[in-house]
């Protein structure tokens, strides 16, 4: 493979796909930076894959759950607090939090430090929820709790009662 390559073909065929630093789409939300690696065209739509920027005191989104996919988190830097249910994880670099269908779960930056974390959809389906909450967010709207969740409703995400 060469460096102005971005995939290689091998003797079956399959495509490989390499993302440098600085390179796949981008998506703002608010002050959080999201940088697609895998959007799921490339996995045959098995696998997500992003990393998030989350700058000081980020919240997150409303708490929710899953029906259809699993997500995992893999802190890269700084500390980021999951709350599942009622119970608060701080993670921090080198931690993986794992999150199946239907657990109740959220998370927020509550440091003065920036964190950095990456991002699995297990199969892609939650890539293009992100992507539209930056639409929304083009078009004027304010990111309200309501608005994402009325968003997540189209990813078989729903809040957790009492949250939204």
């Amino acid at each position: 493979m060469t460096d102005e390559s971005n995939s290689d073909e091998k003797d079956s065929g399959a495509t490989v796909s390499v993302v440098r630093s600085g390179e796949g789409e981008t998506i703002m939300l608010g002050a959080t930076r999201m940088r697609v690696l895998e959007d799921g065209s490339n996995t045959g739509h098995r696998l997500g894959l992003a990393e998030s920027v989350l700058p000081p005191y980020t919240p997150g989104p409303p708490q929710h759950r899953h029906a259809q996919h699993d997500e995992g988190f893999y802190i890269i830097s700084g500390t980021v607090r999951f709350t599942v249910g009622d119970t608060d994880y701080d993670a921090t670099a080198g931690t993986l939090v794992m999150v199946p269908p239907g657990a109740p779960h959220t998370f927020a930056n509550i440091t003065g430090q920036p964190a950095v974390m990456l991002s699995t959809f297990t199969p892609d389906l939650y890539v293009q929820y992100f992507r539209d909450l930056r639409d929304l967010i083009a078009d004027g709207r304010e990111l309200t709790p309501q608005v994402n969740m009325e968003v997540m409703s189209h990813y078989a995400t729903e809040p957790v009662t009492g949250s939204a």
